[in-house]
């Protein structure tokens, strides 16, 4: 509305201006409206695809934090979950879909319930991503996604990993030091249909931290990945929140909370093991 306190004619030439002003001033809140919607719809997505909650198994405890891109539609492809597989198992899973749209949110959604599918089954962590593999393939998606899935087995003390592609997790031991787990890596999913996975077995002692992440809370321009997971494992021994999940993992991302600098989807899951 543009108005005056007297009466005033309006030239022709200055009737298109405003004309011309008015239908720029319209497409500009059509957009803004478009993008209000895309933005609800995207984080309708994103909460609906990841879990509400997570329910370990009797002495062990877990946090979950998810921080989107600072950039874009705050939608992106990472994604954690816990699945209970046996009274005293559990799989724990993280991966990272290529893309921060809708189109990786979707293809998310289809990955964790294909993982949830083969873990409630009773595959081992190499099989489930093997499986899980040979469905992105069929898919034909043209986006990689990266996994790791680790088996929690209480009943024999042992963690095993199979990772395809993704960044290795941590573990803090019950005495406090914290280290970069090795584990042998496989092709990312959704490259080649017959791949296998090598599962890997390490001790699990009772008060151990295991960390899993996305390359979002490691990676930086111009940082070396090797150092900034070892700089992750350092500030994991240093944590005086090894009993507490929770706080623990707020400590852990609070470098990256700032979204004007974050560039890409950041995701953490914390099992705390119970001594």
């Amino acid at each position: 509305i543009l108005s005056y306190e007297q009466p005033r004619p309006f030239p022709p030439a200055e009737r298109a201006l405003l004309t011309s002003l008015a239908g720029l001033i319209a497409q500009a809140v059509a957009r803004a409206r478009l993008y209000d919607a895309k933005q609800s719809l995207a984080h309708s997505l994103q909460t609906g695809l990841l879990p509400h909650s997570l329910h370990p198994p009797p002495g062990v405890k877990v946090a979950a934090r998810y921080l989107p891109a600072g950039h874009g539609m705050e939608v992106g492809g990472d994604f954690y979950d816990l699945v209970r597989a046996t009274p005293t198992t559990a799989i724990a899973v993280i991966g990272d879909v290529q893309g921060h749209n809708t189109a990786a949110a979707a293809l998310m959604g289809q990955v964790r319930t294909a993982v949830h599918a083969h873990a409630t089954a009773g595959a081992s962590p190499g099989d489930i991503l093997a499986r899980t593999n040979r469905l992105l393939t069929d898919l034909d998606t043209d986006r990689f996604t990266s996994c790791l899935i680790v088996e929690l087995d209480l009943a024999h003390g042992r963690l095993r990993l199979a990772t395809a592609g993704h960044p290795p997790p941590l573990l803090r031991g019950p005495d406090g030091g914290a280290r970069v787990l090795d584990v042998e890596p496989g092709l990312v999913l959704g490259i080649a249909p017959d791949v296998t996975y090598r599962t890997t077995e390490v001790p699990w002692e009772p008060g151990s931290v295991l960390a899993l992440y996305t390359d979002g809370l490691v990676e930086a321009p111009g940082t070396d990945l090797g150092a900034a997971m070892t700089d992750l494992a350092d500030r994991l021994a240093r944590s005086r929140f090894a009993g507490d999940p929770d706080r623990l993992a707020d400590e852990l991302i609070r470098h990256v909370e700032d979204a004007t600098h974050r560039a890409d989807d950041v995701a953490l899951l914390l099992v705390h093991r119970a001594d």
